[in-house]
């Protein structure tokens, strides 16, 4: 039998998460994981998914990416990455196209809550940024506003307020793209009566 450090070098290789079908294909047999999980070396996250532990190299984002790595970081969770808002949201925010599985986000772990898209928009404002070390997918600012722009009604007021007043200040922002993308996505006349009176 392996030791602890063997089975660790091959979670490495998986990126840190390895799929029932990928312990098969490494032949690490069900009683092996579960010494591993006993000992805390190995954590069930959702079904199927097992992710090595490293304490000292532990962050969430790492496991969101992992588990789904279609998913665009959105809303609240994109407020937060640019500083538009200073609460740390108790859920992932993540934008997936509509067409995805919806039983893939019923996890107890990491807290999700998927923002469901058509798949003709999914890509409007995608850009690439970086968050504890990992490379993600989030919305660009101007993406953001209008997403928050959109769903205002089901955002806490305060969160709302306080990220359209740092969008306005932010000396980054591109009204014109906000524009252009406010008319891809339908909300141009909300951005023009909430935005355009700050401007």
């Amino acid at each position: 039998m392996k030791r602890v450090d063997e089975y660790k070098k091959i979670f490495e290789r998986y990126g840190g998460m390895m799929r029932t079908r990928d312990l098969q294909k490494e032949k690490i047999q069900y009683r092996t994981l579960q010494r591993l999980i006993d000992q805390e070396a190995v954590e069930k996250v959702r079904y199927g998914y097992y992710q090595w532990v490293d304490p000292e190299d532990f962050s969430e984002v790492g496991t969101v990416i992992r588990l789904f790595p279609d998913a665009i970081f959105c809303m609240e969770t994109a407020l937060r990455y640019y500083g538009y808002s200073d609460r740390t949201p108790a859920e992932w925010h993540l934008g997936v196209s509509k067409d995805s599985g919806k039983s893939r986000f019923k996890i107890d772990y990491p807290f999700v809550k998927p923002h469901y898209m058509e798949p003709a928009y999914l890509e409007v404002g995608l850009t690439t940024g970086t968050m504890d070390g990992y490379p993600i997918r989030i919305y660009d600012k101007d993406r953001v506003i209008c997403d928050c722009l959109r769903y205002r009604n089901k955002m806490d007021k305060e969160i709302f307020n306080k990220a359209v007043q740092q969008y306005v200040a932010d000396p980054e922002k591109n009204i014109p793209r906000l524009l252009e993308y406010a008319e891809v996505l339908r909300v141009k006349k909300i951005v023009k009566e909430l935005i355009g009176v700050w401007l």
